[in-house]
């Protein structure tokens, strides 16, 4: 019986228009890492965001990494704020009637994010979104290796849930929310905004598509 769903936020949700990672880091950045002395390449910062090195990876060059990452978030928080502004942060028009519609069918929703708690706020409370979910996380400074692709973030919110793995669905576009959710032994949904991914459990291409998926597994149920 499916008794929660948890979904990633950015690219699952909301998406940036003309978003580019290098553009990014280069433009707003790079230039907060030279005023606090920081230098770190554009390359070994995807690999932390991508989970291939660690978040803690930092350290070795002297580097407290929660103050590092508290650095990023501030920074990324002004670039959303900025985008929203100019209106390139967009919804995909499928999501607040479907997230409505799972509501109804008294499951339980949590959002779940690598970017900070602010910076997933901001992005829910700019569309209205929030209230549909009964949990929301962003990362946890306390345990920031647990960020996606590790299961830490996935483990919280089925705890806030009261919901156990198999009750459960993980929902995402990225290989580091399957991976997360496969970690924590999560069946997952690849909603395919942009590619697909593989090792997922399923695939849709909407919400409203997941809709169905959930009313048919639910029907499946004894």
């Amino acid at each position: 019986m499916i008794k929660a769903l948890i979904f990633d936020v950015d690219e699952t949700l909301v998406y940036y228009e003309n978003y580019d990672a290098k553009e990014w880091f280069s433009k707003y950045l790079e230039p907060a890492f030279q005023q606090h002395g920081i230098n770190i390449d554009f390359e070994t910062y995807r690999k932390m965001v991508k989970g291939i090195l660690p978040r803690s990876y930092v350290e070795r060059f002297g580097i407290d990494h929660v103050e590092f990452w508290k650095l990023v978030d501030n920074v990324n928080l002004r670039y959303r704020k900025v985008l929203a502004k100019e209106g390139k942060v967009k919804i995909f028009p499928d999501v607040p009637q479907a997230l409505s519609e799972l509501r109804t069918m008294e499951l339980k929703l949590a959002a779940v994010s690598n970017a900070s708690q602010e910076c997933t706020e901001f992005v829910l409370d700019l569309f209205g979104l929030r209230k549909h979910f009964d949990v929301v996380y962003g990362k946890d400074y306390s345990n920031l290796d647990g960020a996606k692709p590790s299961p830490y973030l996935i483990e919280k919110a089925l705890k806030a849930l009261s919901a156990s793995p198999n009750e459960a669905l993980v929902v995402g576009d990225s290989r580091l929310d399957i991976l997360a959710g496969k970690r924590a032994r999560v069946k997952t949904v690849n909603v395919i905004r942009f590619e697909r991914v593989e090792g997922a459990d399923y695939y849709v291409k909407s919400l409203w598509e997941l809709v169905e998926l959930v009313k048919k597994i639910k029907n499946q149920s004894p």
